[in-house]
């Protein structure tokens, strides 16, 4: 395929799979239409992924998926209220529990009239008594019927045309071991002198009792995979029904779906934000945690931006409409969640490959245990070897097999989603279980990004109080980068800020300037030279050691204060790096600070290793050099972090930071709290270790049955496992899957 010919994804709903064998199944007629590129089917979603070339056709994928059996419907795209939390797992459930119903009603009096004499011979005595045993096996024939041929049909419906085509599956074994059980009865009831007197036993409750119990198992397992959704309705359900638009000089509440970009927007207390915007009037404080994870309300005010589907508490406010539809960030997490939901892990494709070969293997067993019992059994040799070969047939559970993994995935970038956590790549939950090395990027993702008044040294005749709010009135007037985070300390410590006269700025020095009338100097050790530095000699010292450069101020000629602005260290980030070294990783810090400032950050931190002095171009080589340590996981947000995102094994982005920072990652951290990264590597751990209790179950179980099932217990035990037990276990460990998925649901964040 020519490399250059630009592809589209499409999704597709697919109605009708039940096991892994299904999944190869669509997957492989997808692949053969020609303008396919790559096509990747999901179990647990019942979905299919497909990337077609320009020339492609979306019908001509309808009907690849018709001709093996199944339905196929493009997946709605919009997230609007119609749909949301919509899903035909939904349907699946309501048609499965009538059907249950309707085969339970009917199995019922056949299990217990067949059984029941079986086990209390009086009632066999006294159903003889009444009518004839031909009269009974017709009746078990009529009940057994309407079972197989109406909730059963499914079962044979797709089992015996995927049979004839080569590419047996789950409904193939259970159509076989069902349509033998029936059969074999169908002939002793109504041609019996074609078999010997000593083997003419009916088996219609094992064949009705076979399809009720596999149809209750896909029921539950439908109700359960509903469940598995749920994080994805859970995020629609956040979305806004209506919003409060200003229009034609009034207001008018409209539909989410008539929002426009540039609307004003009214949002009251209690009130949800409709869409993603600005603030262009009022202030209030806002329940972000569907967002970030993070419980405590978020200040905002004019200018500050509002998430679309989170909660006003408190004030009203009116916002711009910026991002509207499927562009705003409710509508992006939705999407990349739903990817990350429908993607395969690499362990994914060595149980495909297992499964292609699994059927036909199973089917090839129940053939030898048949030969064997009717060659060596016990007489009547027949009936051992059909019973057998059936039970084999029903046991062998491929729909465990083929859910293991997709609903672990499910579940786990769900429950990922609520932490705040977004996986945009499915393989990343693999990739992140086995790293070895985290590394940061400093600035903006260790740090705040931004500088912060960090210390104020005094000397001994000068009040803190009057100090900062004297060099904070001058610097109100000066444009240098540090003057803003001077006033703002000011400011956030409610102090009134003098009148301002004869304001002057030196060049690369310093500023001086009179306020009240006293004169107030700010500049470096070199601008003040003229001065007596010896009592801060100490503390230039100290602060040299931790990287830091201060600024001096003189009041009335005195030195009065040696003043740090800095970019300051989030609050999470020392408790993240110790938890990762619990976690037995390596932690770097990548930088483009000069060595002696990333050191000093490094050892408050307690980060392993330092790669100080880096520029954003060699952010790549410095990666690939750490690999020799494993697989390395790299945080970053800025613009200059997208090519070491890209190239690190699992690139995680501070969601804080640049649409490319995202774009480029394959995991994001709403709310660029670094917690976040914890999360996603508890997340990652719980999903694959639940991910090998699936697959430990799934093949597990049928490694010790299936022998079981043969009649390997016989000859020392004397013990045979009846098919009516197999299709329970068959069952019960496709429920077990989905339900131990379930478990991940329950995995906890890391608080602060």
């Amino acid at each position: 395929m020519n490399e250059h010919v630009h592809s589209k994804p499409v999704s597709i709903d697919i109605e009708g799979m039940t096991c892994a064998s299904c999944v190869l199944r669509v997957e492989k007629a997808l692949l053969k239409v020609p303008s396919v590129t790559s096509a990747s089917v999901n179990l647990a979603t019942e979905r299919a992924t497909v990337q077609l070339d320009d020339a492609g056709n979306v019908d001509a994928l309808f009907k690849a998926i018709e001709k093996v059996g199944y339905k196929g419907s493009q997946t709605p795209q919009s997230h609007d209220h119609g749909h949301a939390g919509h899903h035909h797992h939904d349907e699946d459930a309501a048609v499965l529990r009538r059907d249950v119903l309707v085969a339970g009603l009917l199995t019922l009096p056949l299990f217990v009239l067949e059984m029941g004499s079986h086990l209390y011979p009086p009632m066999h005595h006294w159903l003889l008594g009444m009518v004839s045993q031909q009269a009974l096996y017709v009746t078990y024939f009529v009940l057994a019927s309407v079972v197989l041929f109406w909730p059963g049909w499914r079962f044979f419906k797709i089992g015996f045309p995927a049979l004839f085509h080569g590419a047996p599956e789950m409904n193939s074994l259970v159509a076989l071991g069902a349509g033998a059980a029936y059969l074999y009865s169908v002939v002793v009831t109504f041609a019996p002198q074609l078999l010997p007197a000593q083997t003419q036993y009916v088996y219609y409750e094992a064949a009705a009792v076979i399809v009720t119990l596999i149809l209750v198992g896909r029921w539950l397992e439908a109700l359960a995979k509903g469940r598995t959704g749920e994080a994805i309705q859970r995020l629609v359900r956040e979305q806004a029904k209506t919003a409060r638009v200003q229009r034609d000089g009034g207001i008018v509440e409209l539909p989410i779906e008539e929002v426009k970009a540039g609307d004003i927007i009214i949002v009251r207390p209690g009130d949800k934000v409709a869409v993603d915007g600005e603030i262009v009037e009022g202030a209030s404080h806002l329940d972000e945690s569907m967002i970030s994870g993070e419980s405590l309300p978020v200040s905002k005010t004019v200018g500050a931006t509002v998430i679309g589907g989170t909660l006003n508490t408190s004030g009203s406010f009116s916002f711009r409409a910026t991002k509207v539809g499927g562009d705003t960030m409710l509508a992006q997490i939705i999407r990349m969640v739903e990817e990350a939901q429908g993607g395969k892990l690499p362990i994914q494709g060595v149980v495909d490959q297992i499964t292609a070969w699994f059927v036909p293997a199973v089917i090839g067993l129940a053939i030898i245990t048949f030969g064997i019992w009717t060659i060596w059994g016990p007489e009547p040799a027949y009936v051992f070897g059909l019973v057998n070969a059936v039970a084999v047939l029903i046991i062998a559970c491929p729909c465990a097999m083929g859910l293991a993994t997709p609903t672990s995935i499910m579940v786990g970038t769900g429950r990922a989603a609520e932490l705040g956590v977004l996986f945009r790549k499915s393989e990343a939950l693999q990739q992140l279980r086995d790293a070895r090395v985290v590394a940061f990027d400093k600035t903006g993702t260790l740090t705040a990004g931004k500088p912060a008044l960090t210390d104020l040294i005094l000397d001994d005749d000068f009040e803190h109080d009057e100090v900062l709010a004297l060099v904070a009135a001058v610097e109100a007037k000066s444009e240098h980068p540090i003057a803003s985070a001077i006033v703002t300390a000011a400011e956030q410590a409610g102090l009134a800020l003098g009148t301002v006269t004869d304001f002057q700025a030196h060049a690369g020095n310093g500023v001086t300037a009179r306020v009240d009338g006293r004169l107030v100097s700010i500049g470096s050790q070199r601008h003040l030279g003229h001065l007596d530095f010896a009592d801060f000699s100490d503390a230039i010292e100290k602060l040299a050691d931790e990287g830091k450069t201060p600024v001096f101020a003189a009041i009335d000629d005195k030195l009065a204060a040696a003043i740090v602005v800095a970019d300051t260290i989030k609050p999470s980030s020392a408790m993240v790096i110790a938890a990762l070294h619990e976690m037995g990783l390596k932690t770097v810090m990548i930088s483009g600070d000069n060595r002696r400032t990333a050191e000093a950050i490094a050892r408050q931190l307690g980060i392993d290793e330092v790669r100080a002095e880096v520029l954003p171009a060699d952010k790549v080589a410095t990666l690939k050099a750490l690999r020799q340590f494993g697989k390395v996981a790299y945080v970053g947000d800025g613009i200059n972090d997208a090519p070491a995102l890209a190239e690190a094994d699992i690139g995680i982005a501070v969601g804080t930071g640049t649409d490319a920072a995202i774009e480029s990652a394959d995991v994001v951290l709403l709310g660029g709290d670094l917690k976040g990264v914890l999360n996603a590597l508890t997340i990652s751990r719980a999903t694959m270790k639940n991910i090998w209790e699936n697959l430990f179950w799934a093949f597990g179980y049928n490694v010790l049955l299936i022998p079981v099932a043969a009649g390997a217990l016989y000859p020392g035990f004397g013990i045979l496992l009846n098919p009516m037990i197999g299709a329970g276990a068959m069952a019960l460990s496709s429920i077990f899957v989905v339900g131990n998925a379930q478990r991940l649901r329950a995995v906890k964040g890391v608080s602060a």
